[in-house]
């Protein structure tokens, strides 16, 4: 054990950061708010944390330090718990959502970004931590802008009510740091030269029309070269690219030109894996072998990943745009900026020496944008702006350090307005929250799920659709087959479908997944183990929260399929799509756009042999519906409602389950609004 601790104290004194040590500790005391600008692989997400915590900087509080994403959460926390030389959840502690280890002893808290805003919601000051970490601040995603506001306003506030100062310091290798001391009250700027190792740049000379195949054909020229244990990473926009990228090489790695040579293993790396599987791709190769992990954004900050000698970066990210006007969410793939790229090439350096592939000219990249577009210019802003109300902040006034364009701000407030989370009185300009929004504020999910589990008390289905939503919640249940078992998997999969669509599809499976041998279950019909077991943990948390806030629970009772499909109308209303005969297509009912089922759903084949619906998850019988809507299953559904519309290679609906019209105005009141624009454009 000691030994083991001996190492790692050796290693940290080989950090850059560390010969600064002191430096920063001065700087950190001397100045409320501090950019601390540091090369990738410096050791600044493990350190800084440490210095303050061993220099006796805290007062009775905490340190939190935020992350992008949860991955780099949960492998910081576990790192920097080595680096102590204590058990996870004592003095170090991660939180992610709906997993939290922080115990009464904790003083280093790393957490996503989304964390720090839902405790900001019970606690304006954050009174719980004296300092707070931003790091990765370049990679500006919404929740990210959102937490400069938010700390900003918390620093300022706690000296109007006699609170201790919160200290501020806001991390990254990569960012424009006029823009960030200028926001920040021209706070001072340190800058860490040095990073542990060197990485040699190389671009293509001409410009590269197939990057999937320039990746391929780099890798083997790396892998025929270098020595083994020399392992490599390469940068890919989505699961899809991964698995065929990664399908390619295994089957190169088996032809007779390589026989003989060093073993090559691959390794994915995307957010939608088991977590198992992620973990993975951080095992050190064995004696005489490469790895090579295939990784998508996930792996461009903040994560060391073993043995990684070569990086190739194929130039590309894939992200998701939104339309206030026609609420389209489009995820496709563009090029990078500048500063990914140079954060992707300090993969390759974080353990020695290290080579960056880039297949993209140096010309190409120099057109590129210089920082990255920030998420909250670029998305949906419903969940922000409730939020924020719920921390009782001007909405209007917010002090953005990029503010997000007038109408995507007044379109999240009308669709709150729609739920009912909000309300403006004639003698106030600013929206208020109603009983509903402050209970929908509670749920750390989408405000339109959040009413849906509200509402269900009304129609009697809250178990059902708490079952909905935390599957809604999670990644994706179904695993993809291999080439060989795809007709197996979908004959497994084929015996779920229901006449209603995806929702009671999936409840359907949830409800035999909780029943069985969960592990074995999944491998025989090709569910995901790991992702229907995050649901689960999802909806207990749900639950909590419910019973925290009174919402009954329905145990027992018989629930007709139509009221669990009316309910999740209260808060998907705007997800409404007809069947256009002429051209074949869906339209969406308030904005007319047009779209097609995605061909994931069970809606998507017509002819599929429909199974009645079993039991729910609580143990309480479904009754199927025979009747008008079952002698149409042939025929594509007349209306549908769905969970969400993207631009992919087509404009698509996904998750989609058939309903009747009658219910619009059943479900939602004839003087609501909403009603109104839709019997305007339709009826």
């Amino acid at each position: 054990m000691m030994e083991k601790a001996f190492t790692l104290d050796e290693q940290r004194r080989k950090l850059p950061v560390f010969q600064y040590r002191q430096h920063i500790i001065n700087c950190i005391q001397q100045h409320a708010t501090l950019i601390l600008l540091a090369e990738t692989g410096s050791g600044k997400s493990t350190q800084i944390c440490q210095y303050i915590y061993e220099s006796n900087l805290l007062k009775n509080g905490m340190i939190a330090i935020t992350q992008p994403r949860r991955v780099a959460a949960v492998t910081l926390a576990q790192r920097v718990t080595r680096e102590k030389n204590r058990h996870l959840g004592e003095l170090v502690s991660y939180a992610i959502r709906f997993e939290d280890t922080t115990t009464g002893t904790t003083k280093i808290k790393f957490m996503t970004e989304g964390i720090l805003l839902r405790e900001a919601i019970n606690d304006k000051y954050l009174k719980k931590y004296d300092f707070i970490i931003l790091d990765e601040a370049h990679e500006r995603t919404i929740n990210t802008d959102v937490l400069f506001g938010l700390v900003k306003t918390v620093q300022r506030d706690r000296k109007f009510v006699n609170l201790p100062e919160l200290k501020i310091i806001i991390m990254s290798a990569t960012m424009d740091v006029d823009h960030f001391s200028k926001y920040f009250n021209n706070c001072n700027v340190l800058y860490l030269p040095g990073r542990t190792h060197n990485v040699t740049v190389k671009h293509t000379k001409i410009k590269q029309d197939d990057y999937m195949f320039a990746a391929l054909a780099t890798l083997f020229d790396i892998h025929l070269k270098a020595p083994p244990q020399e392992d490599v990473l390469i940068f890919l926009t989505g699961k899809d690219e991964i698995e065929s990228m990664a399908q390619q090489i295994r089957t190169i790695v088996k032809s007779p030109d390589l026989e003989g040579k060093i073993p090559l293993k691959v390794f994915p790396l995307h957010a939608s894996l088991p977590q198992k599987k992620q973990m993975d791709a951080f095992v050190r190769s064995s004696e005489n072998q490469r790895r090579v992990v295939i990784a998508t954004n996930i792996a461009e900050t903040s994560l060391t990943l073993p043995g990684i000698k070569y990086v190739i970066d194929t130039g590309v990210v894939k992200f998701k745009s939104y339309d206030p006007k026609t609420g389209l969410e489009s995820l496709k793939i563009h090029k990078i900026s500048q500063a990914q790229a140079w954060q992707r090439s300090g993969r390759a350096g974080r353990e020695s020496d290290g080579v960056c592939y880039r297949t993209y000219t140096k010309a190409e990249m120099d057109s590129w944008e210089k920082m990255t577009i920030p998420e909250i210019l670029r998305c949906n802003l419903a969940s922000t702006m409730l939020n924020l109300l719920a921390i009782n902040l001007n909405v209007e006034k917010f002090d953005f350090i990029d503010k997000p364009p007038k109408n995507a701000i007044m379109n999240a407030l009308e669709c709150l307005k729609q739920l009912d989370a909000i309300k403006i009185q004639p003698s106030q300009t600013t929206p208020q929250l109603t009983q509903i929004g402050k209970l929908m504020s509670a749920f750390p999910i989408l405000p339109m799920y959040s009413k849906c589990i509200i509402s269900a008390e009304k129609f009697k289905c809250t178990s059902e659709i708490l079952d909905i939503i935390a599957l809604l919640s999670s990644e994706n249940i179904y695993l993809e087959p291999s080439a060989n078992n795809r007709d197996v998997a979908a004959t497994q999969h084929a015996k779920f479908h229901t006449l209603y669509g995806d929702h009671l599809t999936m409840l359907k499976i949830f409800a035999q997944f909780k029943k069985s041998d969960k592990n074995k279950w999944c491998q025989d019909h090709f569910f995901s183990f790991k992702n229907l077991s995050y649901a689960l943990e999802v909806r207990k948390q749900l639950e909590e929260i419910c019973q925290n806030n009174k919402i009954p629970i329905n145990k027992s009772e018989p629930v007709h399929p139509d009221q669990i499909l009316k309910c999740l109308i209260t808060g998907l209303f705007n997800n409404i799509a007809e069947y256009n005969q002429r051209d074949n297509n869906y339209i969406v009912l308030v904005n007319r756009q047009r779209a097609q089922i995605h061909p994931s759903s069970t809606l998507s084949g017509y002819n599929a042999n429909f199974n009645g619906i079993s039991s729910n998850g609580s143990g309480n019988g479904i009754i199927a519906v025979g009747g008008k809507m079952k002698s149409d299953h042939n025929q594509k559904p007349a209306f549908i409602l769905f969970t969400d519309i993207v631009s992919t290679t087509n404009i698509y609906l996904r998750t989609v389950s058939r309903i009747n019209p009658e219910w619009i105005n059943e479900v939602i009141s004839s003087d609501s609004d909403f009603v109104n624009r839709i019997n305007a454009n339709h009826f």
